[in-house]
């Protein structure tokens, strides 16, 4: 198994100044913007995910060098690694994965850092266990945390469990980060793609409280004519 020295010597001679100049700016790394500081190297997603998948092993000790990367993308590496270690892994090293994760929110700092991660290895460890630490990062006071929780609740969604989606998104109405009304609004999207009835049920209770984004976000799938109806009211 190789070194977290090694392996960030392999990864970053994959960078593109160029890339990097343009991902600086996609991801808001200017000063007061959400990613203030955060340092890139030019590496796109597909080619993380393929050295991610060559270095699927990594160790948690190596990993967690990785995630205290300055490099956005060395993060994004680790996070990746760490879900598709999850995936293949016993329910007890699932569990130290999810322990060893929720003990580094700090570096999970950005939104597809989160989005990578939040719903195999939080929303998998929680699917069939208490949701206690789903609601404890909901009231977080770090952006990021509160993200992870909505975003784990992906999970949830796909196996047909849609209660803590829909009790976040009532918590969230009144957050004041455009990153969480965006979020909330996608996994409202996603319970009505499976139940458009508790959608617009939610919708019909809760709309002059939602953000426009969050509203904009839920209703993307109804056809032209219900958008514009819940977007006049």
């Amino acid at each position: 198994m190789e070194t977290a020295e090694t392996l960030i010597e392999q990864f970053t001679a994959l960078g593109d100044p160029k890339i990097a100049a343009h991902s600086a700016r996609f991801f808001k790394s200017g000063l007061g913007e959400y990613g203030h500081g955060d340092k890139f190297l030019g590496i796109r997603v597909p080619e993380i995910r393929h050295f991610a998948k060559a270095h699927r092993d990594v160790s948690l000790k190596s990993a967690s060098i990785l995630l205290k990367s300055e490099w956005h993308e060395v993060r994004l590496l680790a996070l990746i690694m760490l879900s598709e270690q999850f995936k293949t892994s016993s329910a007890d090293n699932q569990k130290v994965i999810y322990d060893f994760y929720l003990s580094r929110t700090e570096h999970i700092n950005n939104w597809d850092l989160v989005d990578c991660s939040a719903h195999i290895i939080v929303g998998g460890h929680l699917l069939d266990q208490g949701k206690e630490d789903l609601y404890t990062l909901a009231n977080s006071q770090s952006l990021w945390e509160r993200r992870i929780a909505m975003m784990a609740t992906f999970a949830f969604v796909r196996n047909n469990q849609y209660s803590d989606t829909m009790k976040l998104a009532q918590m969230l109405l009144e957050d004041k980060e455009d990153l969480i009304h965006k979020v909330s609004g996608w996994m409202l999207r996603e319970v009505g793609k499976r139940d458009t009835a508790l959608l617009r049920a939610f919708l019909d209770a809760h709309m002059k409280q939602m953000p426009r984004t969050m509203l904009r976000y839920a209703i993307e799938k109804f056809d032209d004519k219900e958008r514009r109806r819940y977007l006049a009211r």
